[in-house]
């Protein structure tokens, strides 16, 4: 397997977009991640990964890809004949396009290869369609074994299971139900919860592609409104849309580029991707499984790293995600949070991007949006929430549900531009 570089990445503005179509946030992340690269065109690309959820519910299930690229193909912008594969696996969607261009690379089947995430999922004045949208990330054939697991962990947790709990949200019902067990089991608090979710609206106010760009203290999150308890509204992801986009390239490549380019090159030690399962509670999610593969492709360790975004769709999830991924023992995430270590100056930043939570979830976008973030910091190029120099930085992407488990993980070592 050969050496792969990310060499350019880009990422809209977040948030509620009613005005612009799915072609239209292609377009835009699209022309940008050329622009980082330092490209006209994108003429050296010789395949492209699209990743998206939702476009099916606005009548476009096939060829999503090529639908919103023909018009930068017509216009010269991007090569004709070129594969576009689409692709989708709930909130780590992107992930997976980010996975699929690196195989290319890493195979030696492609030199140039563009990793794309596009997401719709506020619909103006339809709320239901929305939920259409989230509601494909769980199983519709059989739903009947999802809502016996979450009966018999809601008793265990000693929260019910009320699929309607949370305004006919399951997902955040189910986060809920996992974040209840984890503190009656390990003593984990909801303030500890809140101290994460106010650490992340304070990175995300320094982002100016936030969707939320407003601190939030710990005391107004705790005091929000209860989406499912204990989890308020300031601890959960909002709907948005985006898109966000990487170019990976060959080293090959990469020594042909000019030097301010090639020197901001960021590189990929590993990518790894896991699945699902119904499992018990005290039995490790899949992210452990994926970090462990990780560290082990890469010779990495926890210890290396030092800056990770991770998928915060509840501020719950950094606490035990903190756990998974080998940086807190089980049922010491929280005490890692509430020590502060994870934000910006703390020694293991965390989500300085500002997480789902503040920066915003546009499911088929959200996986690339990480790469974004983490290629700022690791070139040095993030701004007021710049932290100190990293070398080595971590992303974890979930998506979809299977019982307690993500249905997808993704996990991502990157590795600092040498110079």
């Amino acid at each position: 397997m050969r050496d792969v570089y990310v060499l350019a990445t880009s990422c809209t503005a977040f948030g509620k977009r009613p005005g612009d179509s799915f072609k239209d946030l292609s377009r835009e992340a699209y022309l940008d991640v050329i622009a980082d690269a330092g490209w006209d065109n994108g003429d050296a690309i010789e395949q492209a990964w699209f990743g998206n959820c939702g476009m099916g519910t606005f009548g476009q299930r096939n060829i999503r890809g090529q639908v919103c690229f023909t018009p930068l193909v017509r216009e010269g912008l991007f090569p004709e004949r070129v594969p576009m594969i689409n692709v989708e696996g709930g909130c780590a969607t992107a992930s997976m396009a980010f996975h699929g261009a690196w195989k290319d690379v890493a195979s030696g089947d492609m030199d140039v290869s563009l990793a794309i995430g596009v997401e719709k999922t506020f619909v103006q004045g339809d709320a239901a369609r929305t939920l259409e949208i989230f509601e494909g990330g769980i199983d519709q054939m059989d739903p009947q074994e999802w809502h016996d697991y979450y009966a018999k962990r809601g008793e265990e947790a000693g929260k019910p299971f009320d699929p309607n709990a949370a305004g006919g949200t399951v997902f955040m019902d189910t986060y809920a139900m996992q974040a209840a067990w984890h503190m009656k089991t390990y003593g984990t608090t909801q303030e500890q919860i809140a101290i994460a979710a106010s650490k992340n609206h304070w990175h995300g106010s320094m982002n100016p592609k936030a969707q939320y760009r407003f601190e939030v203290p710990v005391e107004e999150a705790l005091a929000d409104r209860e989406v499912s308890w204990p989890i308020t509204r300031s601890m959960a992801a909002p709907i948005g849309d985006g898109a966000a986009a990487a170019i990976l390239v060959s080293e090959e490549v990469l020594a042909r580029q000019p030097k301010d380019i090639r020197d901001r090159a960021v590189k990929v030690r590993a990518s790894v991707l896991t699945g699902g399962k119904y499992r018990d509670p005290s039995e490790p999610g899949l992210s452990r499984v994926a970090a462990q593969k990780a560290y082990a492709k890469s010779g990495l360790t926890p210890a290396d790293v030092d800056l990770i975004e991770l998928h915060d769709a509840t501020s719950f999830c950094e606490i035990f995600q903190l756990e998974m991924l080998g940086f807190a023992e089980d049922g010491k995430g929280g005490k890692l949070v509430e020590d502060g270590a994870t934000k910006l100056g703390g020694r293991l930043p965390v989500n300085l991007s500002g997480g789902l939570v503040s920066k915003g979830h546009p499911v088929g976008a959200t996986g690339l949006s990480m790469i974004h973030e983490l290629a700022l910091q690791l070139r040095g190029e993030a701004g007021d929430r710049q932290t100190g120099r990293a070398r080595i930085a971590l992303a974890e992407n979930g998506g979809g549900v299977i019982g307690f488990d993500e249905a997808a993980c993704s996990v991502i070592l990157l590795e600092a531009p040498s110079a």
